[in-house]
Parts: C-alpha cells; structure tokens; sequence
C-alpha cells in the first residue's frame, strides 16, 4: 500500500488554507488555482509524483490506475502555481467497504518546492468538494494522523472500517461526505493497481 500524503517519504505538510469556489471543477485560492486533470496533464501528474515520492512506485500507480474501471473521470485533481505549472495532484479512485461504493484517496502528492505552501491542502480540498457535489459519501485515506484531520478524516476504526493489513489505527481515516448515507463496516477492497 502506498502512502498517500505526498513528500519524500512522509506526508504533505501543506498549511491550511482557504479554498474558494468560482465553479463546480475551478477553484482557486490566494495562490493556488485547483481544476480537474486533463490529458494534456498525464506527463505533468507523473512529474509531480516522481519528485514528491523517492520510489517510482506513486507515480506508476496513477498510471496503472488510469487504465482501471475504478478510475473515475473528474476526480484526479491538480493545483496550478501562477505561473501555470502543477505543483500538486490529488487522486480517487473507487473502492468498496462490505460492497457499499466508496472513494479511496491516494495518491497525494506535491512538488518538494511547493510542500508546506497550501498547495496540498489547496487539491485536497477542491477535490473533496468535487467528490461531494457528485453524490459521493465516503473517501477513505491510509495517511499522516497530523495532516488529514484538517479535512475532516477521523480514524476509520470509528466506523468499524479497516484495511486489509495491517497499519496503526489512526493512520486509517475516513471522511462521510454525505451523513444520511449508510456508512458501511467492514474491510476496504481497493481496485487491483493497488497490488492488495
């Protein structure tokens, strides 16, 4: 299982910040311009991951996961810098929980020169809003217990949910995008690329 928080080896340590809407796939912040991938971005997006991991192995599970029925057009997300280049990237991807549809977050990932900068945090949060305004109820994240509460992850243990090997309890983190929908216990089955 990867990390998912993005940073040579350990999470993305982004600063919180605000994120404004201008549209339903746009949004920016006071540096940070969020919007959807789009092909012209796939080269982009494996940069972004080959810098913020020191394995190839993040940046080759996008791929693998492109090429997946889980993968889920218009939830792999980027922040754009002024200039115009993806300083991070932001993924779901659809998983299961006892059958029950639900979203896995992985990777996260941002440039070295952008961590710490709200660039993470900035993708993350447009990407959430993006899964919500779909109808989406549940994102799960194998992540940082530091980093990831800012969203609104708690650990997943709360709702009976767990990962298939094993990983310290708060690492685990789930996130109800939709509290009228059943939340559902048990095991996450994540989509092939994953290798699980």
């Amino acid at each position: 299982m990867t990390d998912t928080t993005g940073g040579k080896n350990h999470g993305d340590k982004n600063n919180t910040d605000s994120t404004n809407s201008t549209d339903s796939t746009e949004r920016t912040d006071s540096v940070w311009r969020t919007r959807p991938e789009t092909a012209a971005d796939a080269a982009a997006v494996r940069s972004v991951n080959l810098a913020a991991f020191e394995t190839p192995l993040e940046a080759d599970l996008v791929d693998a996961l492109r090429r997946d029925a889980s993968w889920l057009p218009g939830l792999s997300y980027v922040a754009e810098g002024p200039d115009g280049s993806v300083a991070a990237h932001a993924l779901l991807t659809r998983c299961e929980v006892d059958g029950v549809p639900a979203l896995a977050l992985a990777p996260v990932a941002t440039r070295p020169e952008h961590q710490r900068s709200g660039a993470g945090s900035s993708v993350v949060r447009a990407l959430l809003a993006a899964a919500k305004e779909r109808g989406e109820a549940l994102v799960l994240v194998l992540g940082h217990p530091a980093y990831y509460p800012r969203f609104g992850f708690v650990p997943a243990s709360r709702y009976g949910i767990r990962a298939p090997f094993e990983v310290p309890d708060e690492a685990m983190m789930a996130l109800v995008l939709d509290a009228s929908a059943r939340v559902p216990q048990g095991t996450i089955a994540y989509p092939a690329p994953f290798g699980i």
